[in-house]
């Protein structure tokens, strides 16, 4: 089902450091509020769901969340 290369989508050049965006990345991808948060708690709720239908919708809305 998923399948993981270490790939970029695109090439990236960083010409110089900007400290500004490098801590909003970290907020969005390691923070409390981040993207990962809700990937990982969308995962763990998945498990308190009674019927087959939320499991999945929770499977999807995870995956995606964690793929943005």
């Amino acid at each position: 089902m998923f399948k993981y290369m270490k790939t970029l989508n695109y090439p990236v050049n960083i010409k110089k450091r900007d400290l500004k965006m490098a801590k909003y990345l970290h907020t969005q991808f390691g923070g409390s509020n981040s993207e990962l948060a809700a990937a990982l708690r969308y995962f763990s709720q998945k498990f308190s769901m009674p019927d087959e239908k939320g499991k999945a919708l929770l499977n999807d809305i995870a995956t995606e969340e964690s793929v943005c």
